[in-house]
């Protein structure tokens, strides 16, 4: 009897065990109401995994409201821009943490011809296209579904982009698929099926500051990207055509170098930009999903790694922030205070038959991932 009852507590001791170390692994899951958008109810989902990252993820414009990451110390803090309230983002111009699509990236004069028709679409960044229009991904509500495994939790977000919507032909119905995992990544799932030709390039457009919770702009960050040519562009950033070395220019990250360094130097197609606001051409894109560039942060220690199957990777600096947004933290935000690391196909593609194509029809699958890892070093 007595050693029924040693061998009965030793079997409930294993299970508790067992049951913790399911509990270590189990990422939670909280929502909040957020607001209203369209007529509809707006939340603001919140996951946090094993190591205390948390990513908060709001269905109105598929935005990362949040997302913190380690320092050197362990510290976690808030790694993007972007506002505490709902209104802010309804009411916002620089894409902060969204989904932008249906075509991310700009469109020259808003025209392209698709099998022997001319389509229009707004101009709403000087004479071109800009990020889906008037009312792109990023300004719309989405259908959100949890979605959980053993060591990741996330958000399953579709939306029905209409045929004729902002100029695009076709229904073209959207799921993007937000994870963060026990390993700090953050993981973004595309796919998008069609019932008419239509262009689609969509990408995820945070503003990255490794600094944690905006203490400083991001000139001593050091960027990495494996990528020999970019796409110039003209006076409207429109790419010219043309596939560029950037070797010898402002334009070579293929070593890790400060986004300070070069930015200021006398180059036409810096002062087109205002700073970086152009395409890199990625190196041995061949759609299967690697490593392509990569954030650092000396003082913080902090290291996000992007993985992508995109053939092209579009870095902004910031260059048109001034100072007029105030943000999370109190913050106002300032020229050269992020870095939007948009993994995509090349801007003005549907112009551009030498670029990859962006033309998805019916019967295929769109579907493309990419993934922000967090370390420290």
């Amino acid at each position: 009897m007595k050693w029924a009852v040693v061998l009965l507590g030793f079997v409930l001791f294993l299970g508790a065990c067992s049951t913790k170390k399911e509990e270590k692994t189990e990422i939670k899951v909280t929502v909040r109401k957020y607001g209203m958008a369209d007529g509809k109810e707006v939340n603001l989902y919140t996951f946090t995994n094993t190591n205390g990252m948390t990513a908060k993820i709001t269905n109105y414009g598929a935005i990362v409201q949040s997302l913190t990451a380690p320092d050197k110390n362990g510290k976690y803090e808030d790694v993007t821009l972007g506002y505490d309230k709902l209104e802010d983002y309804i009411n916002d111009k620089s894409y902060f943490g969204c989904i932008v699509g249906r075509f991310g990236n700009r469109i020259a004069k808003g025209k392209f011809m698709l099998d022997g028709k001319e389509y229009t679409l707004a101009t709403n960044n000087g004479p071109n296209h800009l990020h889906g229009g008037i009312k792109g991904f990023n300004k719309v509500v989405w259908d959100a579904e949890i979605v959980k495994g053993k060591d990741f939790g996330g958000l399953k977000l579709t939306y029905l982009s209409k045929d004729g919507e902002e100029g695009y032909p076709g229904n073209l119905n959207c799921t993007v698929i937000y994870t963060l995992t026990d390993q700090n990544e953050l993981r973004i799932e595309y796919k998008a099926t069609t019932d008419k030709p239509t262009p689609v390039n969509l990408t995820h457009h945070s503003y990255f500051n490794l600094s944690g919770n905006g203490k400083q702009n991001i000139l001593n960050q050091e960027l990495w990207i494996n990528a020999d040519y970019y796409t110039p562009v003209d006076e409207t950033l429109i790419p010219t055509g043309e596939i560029a070395p950037v070797k010898g220019t402002p334009f070579d990250f293929t070593k890790p170098t400060a986004i300070g360094a070069r930015i200021n130097e006398k180059n036409t197609q810096l002062e087109y930009g205002h700073g970086y606001d152009h395409n890199w051409v990625l190196n041995d894109a061949d759609g299967s999903l690697k490593l392509q560039a990569s954030l650092y942060d000396p003082a913080s220690g902090r290291l996000m790694e992007i993985y992508t199957q995109e053939p092209g990777l579009q870095f902004y600096s910031g260059n048109f922030l001034d100072g007029s947004i105030t943000g999370k933290y109190g913050v106002k935000y300032t020229r050269n205070y992020c870095a939007v690391l948009e993994t995509q196909h090349f801007p003005d593609s549907p112009n551009q038959p030498d670029f990859p194509s962006v033309i998805l029809k019916p019967g295929q699958t769109y579907h493309t991932e990419t993934v922000y890892k967090f370390l420290t070093k």
